[in-house]
Formats: structure tokens, sequence, C-alpha cells
């Protein structure tokens, strides 16, 4: 079973339940000011999933009015990217001064890093607004910052295509939250930032298709997809990338020229990002550092003797300082 956290303000007397509301969300990483007309009595509950470095969100609450202010950003700012998926009731939401309506299994995007206004409204003589939530550190998704600002507060459709198999991989989750086993966490929140990734990947390519400068991107971002569901392969290598797409190597290192990384480079940044998610799940921690590298593409070290169990995340290798002193030690003995 995947282990959850929960929250319900039915916990506490009724008087009692809108404070204890917004104490639970101000202690989230990207806190809001929330104001409810049902403040005298506010039936809420929350459910927290944590998928390696993912955090998947359930609530169920009555209308509500959420406003992250530049000043809570400067207070707090994880630099996370927050998908939202209504399941009932409506969300309108504001962002630079934009005003987009949502409805049941509509899909929105949010980030952290700027200031936003949403109004939760329940409808059809509904007492609750249910919704799940996505919260995904902004390197997990590297989405180029030209491209970021298309997506954000846009509806996108979790009823059909990508938007459709990602709202229903992630309802499924909920659904069946026990045949899971804890270590499957972080391979879930894997599968959810790739699913995430081709969804955005698909609607930026859709667009103004027949201009050179959006394929170019278009394809940068198929290129990422396409890196991000197969590191676990040790024979990823820009060739084998470049070959994939039909294009030339040469063109690869171009489309690249804007990271901070080369091509080989930004491959074992990601595998090194999921690598160390791993060694910091406490599911994972008697699992061996070599296989859960090998889970990520890096290559398999020599055989180690019998006497040397291999290290795990519980028994981590020495320090290079460790390793340093004791081998003066053993060159200083007569």
């Amino acid at each position: 079973m995947l282990t959850e956290t929960g929250f319900c303000t039915r916990d506490v007397a009724p008087e009692d339940r809108f404070d204890y509301w917004r104490d639970i969300l101000s202690k989230n990483d990207a806190p809001a000011e929330i104001l409810s007309g049902r403040a005298s009595d506010f039936p809420a509950s929350l459910r927290i999933l944590q998928l390696g470095a993912v955090r998947l969100w359930k609530t169920e609450h009555p209308g509500m009015t959420l406003r992250r202010t530049r000043k809570l950003i400067r207070h707090s700012d994880p630099e996370i990217y927050h998908l939202s998926l209504v399941l009932r009731g409506t969300k309108t939401l504001t962002l630079r001064e934009r005003e987009v309506h949502y409805g049941a299994y509509d899909v929105t995007l949010l980030d952290t890093s700027r200031p936003y206004f949403m109004e939760a409204r329940t409808e059809d003589g509904g007492e609750h607004v249910l919704s799940t939530d996505v919260f995904i550190p902004r390197h997990l998704l590297p989405l180029p910052a030209t491209s970021v600002g298309r997506l954000l507060n846009r509806r996108f459709s979790g009823r059909d295509g990508l938007g459709g198999i990602l709202a229903t991989f992630l309802t499924r989750i909920w659904d069946d939250t026990g045949s899971y086993h804890p270590t499957d966490g972080p391979r879930l929140g894997t599968v959810a930032t790739d699913l995430l990734f081709a969804l955005f990947a698909h609607v930026l390519d859709a667009e103004r298709p027949l201009e050179p400068e959006p394929q170019r991107r278009s394809l940068t971002l198929r290129i990422r997809t396409f890196i991000h569901q197969h590191l676990s392969d040790p024979g990823l290598t820009p060739r084998t990338i470049a070959a994939a797409h039909h294009i030339s190597l040469s063109y690869l290192h171009r489309l690249f020229q804007e990271e901070q990384l080369t091509v080989a480079g930004w491959i074992r940044h990601q595998r090194l990002e999921r690598a160390r998610h791993d060694l910091a799940d406490a599911a994972l921690c008697h699992t061996p550092v070599y296989a859960i590298a090998a889970r990520w593409g890096f290559p398999a070290p020599p055989t180690s003797p019998a006497s040397s169990p291999p290290p795990t995340a519980c028994r981590p290798r020495p320090t290079g300082t460790k390793r340093a002193t004791r081998a003066s030690a053993r060159s200083a003995r007569p």
C-alpha cells in the first residue's frame, strides 16, 4: 500500500473547522490566502501521496477562494508546477488579468512562482468541490521558459487524448492505492512526470505547426520526452537519440545549445536526479546502490568481493575524505 497522509476537518468542532483547514494548507510549500462563505462550518478533507519527488493531492471542500500573492511568493517559493484536475464543481482562475473557467475533467497548470487568484465553487446543488492536484518540481519538467507562459492558466481536456490518459492515471491511483507497494511510489511519480511532459509537448507541437521556431521547440520537447522515457536504457546516447528522430547528430547538438549542458550532460543530469530521489526514498533503503544506478541507465560496477556486501541507501559508501584518511593510515604503517 502507498504511504498516505490524511486530514479531515470533521475531526474538530464545526466552529473550528475552517481555521483548521487554513492551518493545514498554510503548511503547504506554496501557501495562499483562503476565504469562504462557509467559515462557520467547513467540512473538508485532504489526502496526500508522496510519489518520490512528486506529490499528489485529493481535496474535497465547500466553495472557497485562494489568492497567492507576491508577498507569499517572496516568503516561500518551492519552484513547483501545480497541475489541477477538477473532478466535481467548477474553478475560475485569474492569472495575469486573464480569467479562465474550468469544469469537471478540465485540467490547468499553475506555477508557484507567479501570483494567481482562484475561486472554487460547487454546482448543481452539490456541497463540495472535488479535485486532484499534482505538485512537481520544475527541474523535472524542463520546459523552455518561452513555452511555459503559453501553458499556464489554460484549459486542457481531461476527457480524451493525452489529457484523458493523464486524468485516468491520476484518478485510478486514488481508486486503488491498496494494490501498490510503497516502492511503487517513485515509479508512479515518474509516470506522472512523463505523462505531463507528453501532454505539454503535444499541445505545443499542435500550435502554429508551419512556423520554423515552434517546430524547433516542439522537436526539442519530443526529444526530451524520449530521453525521459528511455533513461533506464544504458544504450541511450546522443547518436541513438538523433537516429530515433531522423535528424543529424550535429543538428541535435544545435537544438540543445540553449541548455546549460550538452546532450550527454543533460541525460546524465536527469539520471542523477532520478537516482538521487530513489536513494532518498526510505522504501528503497535496502536496495543496493548499483541496482538503483542500473535502474536509471548507469553501467554496472565490477563484481564486488563476497566479503564486501554492496552498499545500499542505508549503508552509504565512505566519503572521499574517509577513504583518503584510511589510505594515508595504511601507507604510514611500518
